[in-house]
C-alpha cells in the first residue's frame, strides 16, 4: 500500500473551498450537537437528517432535557427517521451522561466507546469535530473513498475489509486539522465520490485513484446482499376518528413503537378479527406497498375495517391504545404506519 504524502492536504484544501460549513449542527457547534448529528447520520443522508435535527434541538435543547423525557417523547420526534434503536440508545446515553458526567459529553475515547450507540467511528467524529482531537473517522462515505482510491474490491461487511480500511485511514489522517480532514472526507464522499455517478473529473485526489485510473467505480465499495422479502398484513380497525394501535415488543424491528396489529398470513389475520367479535361494514385492502430496511424488504398489505359499533373491550388488551387522528397522542410510530395513518386521516376528514 502506497500512502500519498499529499492526500490529507488535498482533502483539507478542497474542504476549505467546497466543504459544507453551514449545516445546522455546525452553527454554534457544541459536543451535544455533534453527538446528536452523528447518531442521526448513521445510515441516514444529511438532507434527510436536517429537519429531524432541527425538531430535536427545538424540543430537546440539551442533554438534560432528553434525559428527563420519556422514551415515547423521543420516539415521537424520531418517527419517520428509521433505525429506531438509535433513538433508544440516544435516550439511554443521555441518562448516563446526565448522571455520570453532569450533562457533559465525555471527551475521552475510553468513556465515549462505553456509551450505547457510540462505536469507534462515532467516537472519533465526536472527539475530532467537537473537541479537535486526533482521532480518525470511518463512516460509509469515507469507506467508499478509500475503497475506490486503493482499489479494494472485497465486501465492506467483512471484518478483514473493515480492519484494512481502519489501518489505511489511520495512516492518512493528519496530526493537525484532523477534524477538518474528517469533515472534508465525509463531504467529499457525499458531494463528489457518490455511490452512483461520482464526479471523478473534479475530484481532488483522482490523480492516484485506482478506481478513476481504471474508469471503474462499480467494482469497489461492495456490500454482501443480505436483504430478504417478508409479507405482512396490517389490520387497521377504525372507529370514527380512532384507530387501534399496539405497542410493539422492546426487541426487534420498530422496538417499543406503536403499530397496527400485524400478521404474516392473511388467514391468521382474518381469524384474529373474528375472535374480536366486532361488527363492521366490510374489509377493504388499501394500497399494498413495499418498505425497504437495510436487511429486509416488507410487502405491506393494509386491511381496513370500520366498526359499526364501538367495542370498548378491545382496548383492554395489553398495550393497545385508540390513536386519535384529530388529536394524536405523542408516541413513536414507524414510517409505514405514519404513511397509512396519514392516508386514513385524509379520507376520514374528507367524509366528515
Amino acid at each position: 500500500m502506497i500512502i500519498d504524502p499529499f492526500f490529507s492536504q488535498l482533502i483539507i484544501n478542497w474542504y476549505h473551498i467546497f466543504g459544507r460549513k453551514k449545516l445546522p449542527w455546525q452553527i454554534q457547534n457544541t459536543p451535544y450537537k455533534t453527538w446528536l448529528s452523528e447518531i442521526m447520520l448513521q445510515q441516514t443522508q444529511v438532507k434527510t437528517a436536517i429537519p429531524y435535527f432541527k425538531k430535536f434541538i427545538k424540543k430537546f435543547p440539551n442533554i438534560i432535557s432528553i434525559s428527563k423525557a420519556s422514551i415515547q417523547d423521543v420516539l415521537h420526534i424520531w418517527s419517520g427517521l428509521g433505525y429506531y434503536q438509535r433513538a433508544h440508545n440516544l435516550h439511554k446515553t443521555s441518562k448516563i451522561i446526565a448522571e455520570k458526567y453532569q450533562g457533559n459529553v465525555p471527551d475521552t475515547f475510553a468513556n465515549l466507546i462505553q456509551l450505547p450507540g457510540i462505536g469507534r467511528s462515532t467516537a472519533g467524529a465526536i472527539l475530532s469535530l467537537a473537541f479537535g482531537y486526533y482521532y480518525p473517522v470511518l463512516d460509509g462515505n469515507i469507506k467508499r473513498i478509500v475503497s475506490r482510491y486503493y482499489g479494494i474490491n472485497t465486501s465492506i461487511n467483512k471484518y478483514k475489509t473493515e480492519k484494512k480500511l481502519w489501518n489505511i485511514i489511520n495512516y492518512l489522517i493528519p496530526l493537525y486539522n484532523t477534524g477538518i480532514f474528517n469533515q472534508g472526507m465525509m463531504d467529499l464522499g457525499a458531494i463528489i465520490c457518490t455511490k452512483n455517478n461520482p464526479k471523478c473529473n473534479i475530484c481532488p485526489i483522482k490523480k492516484n485513484c485506482i478506481s478513476f485510473s481504471l474508469n471503474n467505480f462499480t467494482s469497489y465499495f461492495k456490500k454482501s446482499k443480505i436483504s430478504y422479502l417478508r409479507k405482512i398484513y396490517f389490520i387497521i380497525i377504525q372507529n370514527n376518528q380512532l384507530i387501534l394501535l399496539q405497542r410493539r415488543s422492546l426487541y426487534g424491528i420498530w422496538a417499543n413503537l406503536f403499530s397496527f396489529p400485524e400478521f404474516d398470513k392473511k388467514n391468521n389475520a382474518i381469524l384474529w378479527i373474528k375472535k374480536l367479535n366486532v361488527s363492521y361494514k366490510k374489509q377493504l385492502i388499501i394500497h399494498p406497498f413495499y418498505h425497504q430496511l437495510t436487511h429486509i424488504k416488507f410487502h405491506i398489505i393494509p386491511i381496513h375495517i370500520k366498526l359499526i359499533k364501538f367495542k370498548t373491550n378491545i382496548i383492554n388488551i395489553k398495550n393497545n391504545i385508540w390513536y386519535n387522528l384529530i388529536h394524536p397522542q405523542i408516541i413513536g410510530l414507524p414510517s409505514p404506519v405514519k404513511k397509512i395513518l396519514h392516508f386514513i386521516k385524509k379520507n376520514t376528514l374528507s367524509n366528515i
